[in-house]
């Protein structure tokens, strides 16, 4: 498997304009697209989508925080990349899918964190998202 480098991490937040305020207004990134209940930030070549789920308890076994992180994987490799993971019977707990113009495999690692390898990266995600708009 030939990772390449970060992508992104997903964090679940209970408030997104608060969450904003903090990654933008403090921290310095750029606000790429909000949605609804989800906002794209980018730092560099990486990005942060941050997903507001007010609901989530501790007791419902979801909490605030890391979603998942993503690794840069290219699209040559994907197929190799899913052969590894079966070899090595990761459990797969979404995917393979095709999102917007990249594909897209989550697993789980051995202590059941959420890892993502993405063959896109933001501007390529939001071109799509932003024709569907127009």
């Amino acid at each position: 498997m030939k990772v390449q480098g970060f992508n992104h991490v997903t964090v679940n937040v209970s408030d997104l304009s608060r969450s904003l305020n903090f990654y933008t207004g403090i921290l310095g990134l750029q606000l790429i697209h909000k949605g609804n209940t989800d906002a794209y930030l980018e730092w560099g070549s990486a990005w942060i989508c941050l997903i507001e789920k007010p609901e989530y308890t501790e007791l419902m076994g979801s909490v605030i925080g890391i979603d998942h992180i993503a690794f840069s994987i290219a699209e040559e490799h994907f197929e190799e990349a899913l052969q590894v993971l079966g070899t090595h019977e990761v459990r797969i707990i979404r995917g393979p899918v095709k999102r917007g113009v990249g594909w897209t495999v989550n697993f789980l690692d051995p202590d059941g964190i959420q890892l993502e390898l993405h063959t896109s990266n933001l501007r390529e995600r939001m071109g799509v998202w932003n024709n569907k708009q127009e």
